[in-house]
């Protein structure tokens, strides 16, 4: 956590600023640093995961909250890691207090929070890059990530196998002493962990040798998980029970994948519609013909009607992407029209056209008689 740069400094804003700010800020930087657009720069591809990391926070109402009220310790106390909050307790930040007069924080707190209770396991983070036809139709990737699980040789108990803890005899096993103190105004009484074994409850003689006692340790896993159909750049998949496992039988925390969809060389997203352009000739616009529209299935016929005119917008309804949450019907494709200028032309070409401008007569042209008539009103 001590080497974590803090989340406005990674994306260059002040403190306070606003969602447009914060998704701004980042655009800004995750194209700079996008993989695709460093490849083989590992300095760029880890800015961009803290730039993903940073993002995933302050773009969040509630996870920024914590952020600004505790800073990174608001998702790294739980351990290994980014996490979105698992394994965190706030109620820490009132230990020591005790009870105040007999009563309040000690009293709750040893009733609600014991040494051998279940802990949850934190949240962890990964980023996976895949194409835009993969963020189309969902696919399975392969992903690596390091996870903290229970030691395979002590079953998690942090003791050497074949051995077992000791009940701290300092705090019968609790993990929490309680002191008491006399002031002028009674008996003040605090509760904390107990020094002898660390508020674990237990004492370990003979340490595991493969997790020095820990109980826990940090392995590589690979892993297959599905990426639905219609994901878009900057969502995320989250997969039960892949984080960090937990402790005294607490469930294991979530695998939280970002994902980053590579640009297409046709289509514009938006949502779930497509956008693209098509090149028309002269000939084709003016005359109407049947041409190659590509789509995400394969190229299609579709007939271009006569007097086309650039800018021309057509609707090619369900070619779109589908809705990554299943709940209504695929998006669709716009294709917009664009006319070509002949280059190059032969001299029998010219003569050709020339002979069809003095066979057009000017009222043929209605956005240019529109925009002389304009003129000549001006005047």
């Amino acid at each position: 956590m001590a080497n974590k740069r803090d989340y406005y400094e990674v994306l260059g804003i002040q403190k306070g600023a606003s969602a447009d700010e914060i998704k701004k800020a980042y655009r800004s930087l995750a194209k700079k640093y996008h993989p695709d657009m460093n490849p083989g720069n590992a300095e760029a591809e880890q800015r961009f995961k803290e730039i993903n990391e940073a993002y995933g926070v302050l773009s969040d109402a509630d996870k920024k909250a914590k952020y600004d009220a505790y800073g990174h310790a608001a998702f790294e106390a739980g351990g290994g890691g980014y996490s979105q909050g698992g394994g965190f307790d706030f109620s820490d930040i009132f230990s020591g207090f005790g009870d105040i007069f007999g009563g309040g924080f000690g009293s709750s707190r040893s009733s609600s929070r014991r040494a051998n209770g279940p802990v949850n396991g934190a949240d962890i983070s990964a980023h996976i890059v895949i194409s835009f036809e993969e963020a189309a139709f969902g696919c399975k990737k392969e992903i690596s990530f390091n996870r903290i699980e229970n030691c395979p040789d002590c079953g998690g108990s942090g003791a050497q196998k074949g051995t077992s803890a000791d009940k701290c005899s300092a705090c019968s096993g609790t993990g929490r002493v309680v002191t008491q103190q006399r002031t002028m105004f009674g008996i003040m009484q605090s509760e904390s962990a107990c020094p002898n074994c660390n508020g674990t409850g237990k004492i370990i003689k003979n340490p595991c040798k493969n997790c020095n006692g820990k109980g826990m340790i940090r392995i590589k896993r690979t892993e297959k998980i599905e990426i639905p159909a219609g994901i878009d750049d900057r969502m995320s998949v989250t997969v039960r029970g892949l984080g960090n496992e937990g402790k005294n039988g607490g469930r294991a925390g979530d695998l939280i994948v970002q994902v980053s969809v590579r640009p297409h060389a046709i289509f514009e997203r938006d949502g779930k519609d497509l956008y693209c352009d098509v090149s028309l000739s002269f000939a084709e616009a003016a005359l109407g013909a049947t041409i190659k529209i590509p789509t995400l299935d394969g190229e299609i016929d579709y007939d271009i009607p006569e007097g086309t005119q650039t800018d021309t917008i057509f609707t090619i309804k369900g070619k779109g992407v589908a809705d990554v949450y299943g709940r209504s019907s695929k998006g669709n494709l716009y294709v917009k029209a664009v006319v070509e200028t002949p280059r190059n032309l032969t001299e029998e070409q010219k003569e050709l056209l020339r002979t069809f401008a003095g066979s057009y007569k000017e009222k043929d042209s209605s956005k240019k008689n529109g925009f002389f008539g304009r003129f000549k009103k001006r005047g």
